[in-house]
């Protein structure tokens, strides 16, 4: 490659760029439009981006103030700001949506994160969300909860597209997997528009994987910091390669199924001692998504390796899985508490953003 890389050169590898963020000053001043004209191709938000959007600055005062003065209730007006930025961006990213058939384009909005140990709940309110911002390329994010597989199988076999996140182990990528394609089955008639992500995180498993080698701190452990979390997308990614294909999925692709892509999520690197593009440099490869806030964009616009590594040495990569698992470190293990702390964060965003605007209305209503 003789240029510095773009977002062009991970679509040419099969990539699809998406942003993790959204705020309504990217609408109203053009800077997600810019985004979509340099190469993002799709987008996330989650209760936290939202909480950083809503509590910071006045860019939502004014439609907030005036849906309080109207009788709102505070989590109803809440749901407004939101509707909001997600149909701007949904109106910016459709034509990615067109011009790609459907395979990119999409803008991920999350269902109420204290619905993520509740099964009826979520179906509910992700078929809610559906209904309310009915556009062909949203995607209803909906927790990778164990309680959450029941509901994904439900609304892919309603036709609905899901953002499955909170996926940090192998083994609830399978039952996420097995969800899917038990949804199309369910599902009648053309499947073509119906679509699907896993999003798997990334680096907050190095977080928690370190912390653990740390205790542990024999040189054998130590010697796989910053290791794991990479390792373990990309043995993902070639469970991912092994489950769509053969009878069964040829099965469905002939009624128009569309794979369910692995989408790289918490990407931005954690640690300072370790490069802060490895999370998008390590995981590029056919099918995939890597969701990137924007400094993570920059970084690698500046300095990033463009080359196809995710299944460039899958057998290494279970060796790294392997020595975790022989040295003391549970993968799955570290799964359950990162999914706990994943669900717990969330939850506290949107409990924090309530009571900010709480505040806000009592100001907007006080004389």
């Amino acid at each position: 490659m003789n240029h510095p890389p773009d977002l062009g050169d991970l679509h040419h590898h099969g990539q699809s760029p998406w942003m993790d963020n959204l705020r309504r000053e990217w609408l109203t001043n053009g800077e997600l439009a810019r985004w979509v004209e340099r190469g993002i191709r799709g987008l996330t938000s989650n209760p936290s981006i939202f909480q950083k959007a809503i509590s910071s600055g006045h860019d939502y005062d004014e439609q907030f103030g005036n849906l309080i003065r109207q009788g709102s209730s505070v989590l109803d007006a809440y749901w407004d700001l939101v509707t909001t930025d997600i149909n701007g961006a949904l109106a910016l990213l459709r034509p990615v949506y067109d011009a790609s058939d459907g395979v990119d384009g999409y803008v991920s909005v999350e269902i109420a994160p204290d619905l993520a140990r509740d099964a009826a709940g979520t179906q509910r309110a992700a078929r809610r969300l559906h209904e309310r911002i009915n556009e062909p390329n949203l995607y209803v994010k909906i927790p990778g909860t164990s309680e959450g597989i029941a509901p994904i199988q439900t609304m892919i076999a309603e036709g609905r597209s899901i953002n499955v996140t909170l996926i940090f182990s192998l083994e609830r990528y399978a039952e996420v997997m097995e969800a899917y394609l038990a949804g199309l089955e369910r599902a009648e008639g053309d499947l073509s528009r119906i679509s699907s992500v896993a999003s798997f995180f990334i680096s907050r498993v190095d977080s928690e994987v370190d912390r653990r080698l740390d205790a542990i701190a024999t040189p054998a452990a130590l010697a796989l910091r910053g290791r794991v979390a990479i390792a373990q997308a990309q043995v993902a990614y070639a469970e991912f390669r092994a489950t769509f294909q053969g009878e069964r999925w040829e099965t469905l692709v002939a009624r128009g199924a569309r794979v369910q892509r692995p989408l790289w999520a918490s990407t931005s690197t954690k640690n300072p001692a370790y490069p802060d593009t490895c999370y998008v440099d390590e995981l590029i490869g056919p099918d995939t998504v890597n969701t990137m806030p924007e400094e993570t964009i920059a970084a690698f616009l500046d300095h990033g390796r463009v080359e196809r590594r995710v299944d460039a040495h899958p057998d290494a990569a279970r060796e790294v899985l392997a020595a975790a698992e022989a040295v003391g470190v549970h993968l799955a293990d570290v799964g359950e508490v990162l999914e706990a702390q994943g669900v717990a964060s969330f939850a506290k965003a949107f409990d924090d953003l309530i009571g900010v605007l709480q505040a806000k209305a009592v100001e907007t209503t006080t004389p």
